[in-house]
């Protein structure tokens, strides 16, 4: 009895152990965290501590915050590294950015999806209206004759051997009887 209960309690022992594990190495990992926003590009180093020193593409940079702002970035590929108190943090960073691009947020996405499910719903009502409608006037005339071709007769055979038998003809193999064995 015991057993059944130790085995799901160390389950989630090791997957709290794992899990924080995880956590202390992405601290220890030091992550840049990297914002585009049209042609602005927002890094922001994992030092928060002292004041840091930015360098880009072998160019040191004035800015001692944890944030650097690239204005009007061109797209081209460049190395960023960030340091403070002996510490160094690289980054390449290869970001594509939208020079005629329009940011939406997520109140606008929700609007547009919404305005096409409800159109879309429209549209399927209508169809539905119309098909409906056509099928009950198609069928009101009960004596009419059926629209669509007139009834005609088959074309003709193409091969004598198979002509239709004719009122009054006699078969060609009307003459055969079944002989008995």
């Amino acid at each position: 009895m015991r057993l059944e209960w130790s085995l799901p309690l160390l389950g989630l022992l090791l997957c709290v152990v794992g899990t924080t594990a995880q956590q202390d190495d992405t601290e220890a990992q030091g992550e840049f965290l990297v914002e585009i926003s049209g042609t602005t590009v927002t890094i922001t180093c994992p030092l928060t501590e002292g004041s840091i020193a930015w360098e880009l593409t072998g160019t040191k940079l004035a800015s001692s915050e944890t944030k650097y702002v690239i204005e009007n970035h061109d797209s081209s590929p460049a190395n960023v590294s960030c340091s403070s108190g002996g510490k160094k943090y690289e980054l390449y960073l290869n970001a594509r950015v939208c020079t005629n691009c329009e940011e939406l947020d997520a109140l606008a996405v929700t609007g547009i999806i919404t305005a096409d499910l409800l159109i879309t719903l429209g549209v399927l009502i209508l169809v539905y209206y119309f098909s409906k409608d056509r099928k009950g006037r198609a069928s009101a005339g009960a004596g009419s004759r059926p629209r669509g071709q007139k009834m005609q007769r088959p074309p003709p055979v193409p091969n004598p051997d198979y002509e239709p038998i004719r009122k009054g003809q006699r078969e060609v193999y009307a003459g055969l009887e079944s002989r008995g064995f």
